[in-house]
C-alpha cells in the first residue's frame, strides 16, 4: 500500500517560452499541472510512496496527464471521462517577473470528480490523505468526493492534511470560507498562506491565525509565509523557519512542494524544525525553473542550495 494518497484535477498546460503579451508569443511549451500531482510528484522525489486519484477526459491531454505523474513514480488510479475534455491551463510570462495564468476548465473531467472515484481501500490503507482547497470548489461533485475521502481516513484512522489553496477564480470568499472552515475542523495538519488563513479566521499576526485555525481542531497549523518563510504550530510551541534566498523565476507550484517537504519529515518522523527546513528548500527548489514541478529536487539534492561551487564534477 501506499503511504500518501492525494486527489484533484491535473490539467494540460501550456506556457509560453518568452516574456511579452500571448498574443506576440510565437513559442510555447505543453506540460501539465496541477496542485495535488506537484504535491504527489514532490513526494516521490523524496522517496515517499504516494498515489494521485483523478479524472481527465479520453483525449491526448488526458494520455499526457497520466504519462508525466506515473513517469515520476507516482501510482496513478485515474479515471478517464468519455463525456467530459482534460482541463487546460496557459501560464502567460507577461514581463519577466510578472506571471499570469488562465484556466480552462468549466465542465472539464476533473470538475466531474465524485465519490465514486475515490478509491476506499488505498485510502484506508494509508497513513496520510492530502486534500487541497482547490478541488471543493471545482464542482458540488467534487466537494462530496473531497468530504468523503476525508470522512473514509479518518474512519481509518489515517492522518488527514489540508491545503487551503484558495483559487479566487473558482469561488467567492466567504462561499469557500465556510467549505474551509469545515475541513480545517476534520483535518489533523493544516496548510495556509497568511491570506488563505485569514479567510477563515481573520487577519492577524501568522502566530496568532495558526493558533485560531489550531483551536478549530488540527493537532498542527502550518503557514506559509513566503519569502518570509514559514511558521509551524505543533502541540502549542510555535517554530519558524526564514525562507531560503534564491532568484525566482516561477513561483507556481511552490506552495505544493512546500507542504510535500514537510509532510515527508512527518511521516519519516522528524520533529517540526527538521519538518520546515526540508519544506522551505522544497519550495524553494520549485522556484528556480519554469514550470510547476519540472525544477523539485531529489533528498540527495536538498544541500544543493547552499553550494560554493556553480559545477559540481
Amino acid at each position: 500500500m501506499t503511504e500518501v494518497v492525494t486527489f484533484g484535477e491535473t490539467m494540460a498546460l501550456i506556457k509560453a517560452d518568452t516574456p511579452g503579451p500571448l498574443a506576440h508569443v510565437r513559442g510555447m511549451s505543453l506540460g501539465i499541472g496541477g496542485a495535488e500531482s506537484n504535491f504527489a510528484i514532490a513526494l516521490a522525489r523524496l522517496g515517499t510512496s504516494v498515489t494521485w486519484v483523478g479524472r481527465v477526459g479520453h483525449d491526448s491531454f488526458g494520455d499526457l496527464v497520466l504519462r508525466e505523474i506515473g513517469a515520476e513514480g507516482v501510482r496513478v488510479v485515474c479515471a478517464r471521462d468519455e463525456q467530459a475534455p482534460t482541463g487546460l491551463m496557459i501560464k502567460e510570462r507577461r514581463t519577466d517577473e510578472l506571471l499570469r495564468v488562465w484556466y480552462y476548465r468549466a465542465g472539464s473531467a476533473g470538475s466531474r470528480l465524485s465519490p465514486a472515484d475515490i478509491p476506499v481501500d488505498v485510502v484506508s490503507g494509508s497513513r496520510l490523505l492530502h486534500v487541497t482547497g482547490i478541488t471543493p470548489g471545482l464542482s458540488a461533485s467534487a466537494a462530496e468526493a473531497t468530504f468523503a475521502a476525508v470522512e473514509i481516513a479518518s474512519a481509518a484512522g489515517v492522518t488527514v492534511s489540508f491545503d487551503l489553496n484558495y483559487r479566487a477564480k473558482l469561488w467567492g470568499p466567504e462561499q469557500a470560507a465556510a467549505v474551509f472552515r469545515s475541513l480545517v475542523e476534520r483535518a489533523d495538519v493544516v496548510f495556509a498562506g497568511e491570506d488563505e488563513a485569514a479567510l477563515v479566521v481573520g487577519a492577524a499576526e501568522a502566530s496568532l491565525q495558526a493558533q485560531r485555525l489550531a483551536d478549530l481542531g488540527p493537532a498542527e497549523v502550518v503557514i506559509k509565509r513566503g519569502r518570509d518563510g514559514a511558521l509551524a504550530l505543533v502541540d502549542g510551541v510555535c517554530h519558524q523557519r526564514p525562507a531560503v534566498p534564491i532568484r525566482a523565476v516561477d513561483t507556481v507550484g511552490a506552495g505544493d512542494a512546500f507542504v510535500a517537504g514537510y509532510v515527508a519529515e512527518l511521516l519519516a518522523g522528524l520533529g517540526p524544525a527538521a519538518r520546515l527546513d526540508t519544506a522551505v528548500r522544497v519550495g524553494a527548489f520549485a522556484c528556480l525553473v519554469t514550470g510547476d514541478w519540472e525544477g523539485l529536487p531529489r533528498r540527495d539534492e536538498l544541500n544543493l542550495l547552499e553550494a560554493t561551487e556553480p559545477v559540481s564534477r
